[in-house]
């Protein structure tokens, strides 16, 4: 019995340490700003690269929808599924809350039952497409850490872009292409992130991988694949982040890839099973997302550790006589040389991750209990 619960403690330790070092807590070596040291007999401050904690964006952001009427619910409408066009029982009205779906509904806590989710209209004026563009936007540059994902409660869009910007929302550039058939749709050969080489991460491609929309029970989202780049110069399980850091430190388009404004999800053609468009019953076609997931930090050019949200805006507390939002300024009196980004470089000395750490000392210790049950029954 005493041996199992070992086993048990074991496999679940395992899990934990499996899951704590897939993606390792390098990225916040870069915590501290600054710290105390002697210089000519006196104490001094030694100035350090430092950066926001990665968290859940979607909490500071705002979202606009183009063309704005395009929420359902006004007037109400019914709904059908779209593996089965004879089940109409999905009602939609904006006068009555729980039959309304607002955008707000993509941004708020999932794990209830029945999901919530944003739903557009119906693609009632077929064959004019249903295109709509959801824009998000922070007001703030930020930078992202982690994937996008998008995860929908109807079918998967046949035609999707993912588009950012850098300037607030005056320049749009595009992040990634999805589609069923991207030859047809953006006469862009498919390709997946894992084809890409550290030389060619930047390259803004058209997948294939996420609009099946007839299976949509069964897997609901779309990814941008932010961490799966990262890997081409981390490694597989981001172990190497030395050589990531280095990259961005050196090479500008490579930090501005993974840094906006501003996001925008253009759905330019909804699901419709692979078959041709049943125009008896256009109440089968439309969207729905129940949820969106944007991780990421302040950028704060490495000159903050901490960003916050005052009066509906978000700002790094900057240090080392930085100001502005973005920490990209010298303070008054502080201009004795040109302002200039942080460095990454050179890393620092962390050895190991505490948690690898405390990894490795545990597993010796249920070696050693194994070893002793063993011997002790």
């Amino acid at each position: 019995m005493y041996l199992l619960q070992v086993f048990v403690l074991q496999a679940l330790w395992v899990s934990w340490c499996h899951a704590t070092q897939h993606y390792p807590a390098s990225w916040g070596h870069y915590d501290v700003c600054k710290s105390q040291v002697y210089a000519e007999d006196r104490l001094a401050w030694h100035y350090m690269a430092c950066q926001p904690e990665a968290t859940d964006m979607t909490k500071y952001l705002t979202v606009s929808l183009d063309p704005p009427n395009i929420t359902c619910g006004d007037p109400p409408e019914m709904y059908c599924a779209l593996e089965n066009p004879y089940m109409c029982n999905n009602e939609c009205d904006a006068d009555t809350e729980e039959l309304a779906h607002p955008p707000e509904l993509m941004f708020d806590s999932e794990g209830r039952n029945p999901t919530t989710f944003w739903q557009s209209t119906s693609w009632k004026k077929y064959p004019k497409p249903l295109q709509v563009n959801i824009t998000l936007s922070w007001n703030k540059t930020i930078e992202l850490t982690d994937d996008i994902v998008l995860t929908f409660e109807s079918g998967r869009p046949e035609q999707l872009v993912l588009e950012k910007s850098l300037d607030y929302g005056r320049t749009w550039q595009p992040y990634q292409f999805y589609a069923s058939d991207c030859l047809d749709a953006f006469t862009m050969e498919p390709k997946a992130v894992h084809q890409l080489t550290p030389s060619t991460m930047l390259e803004i491609i058209c997948t294939e991988a996420y609009s099946t929309g007839y299976v949509w029970k069964y897997d609901k989202t779309v990814r941008f694949e932010i961490k799966d780049r990262f890997a081409l110069l981390a490694g597989p399980r981001l172990h190497n982040m030395a050589s990531l850091y280095g990259q961005l430190d050196t090479t500008k388009n490579l930090r501005d890839f993974f840094t906006l404004t501003d996001l925008r999800i253009r759905l330019l053609r909804p699901a419709t099973g692979a078959t041709m468009v049943d125009e008896n019953n256009l109440s089968r076609y439309f969207y729905a997302i129940s949820d969106i997931k944007v991780q990421g930090r302040c950028k704060c050019n490495l000159h903050a550790n901490s960003c916050v949200f005052d009066k509906g805006k978000l700002g790094c507390e900057c240090e080392h006589n930085t100001t502005g939002p973005d920490c990209a300024r010298c303070k008054r009196h502080y201009q004795g040389r040109a302002w200039s980004m942080g460095s990454y470089l050179p890393i620092p000395k962390v050895s190991l991750t505490y948690s690898y750490m405390l990894c490795e000392y545990f597993e010796l210790v249920f070696k050693f209990l194994v070893i002793l049950l063993f011997l002790v029954f």
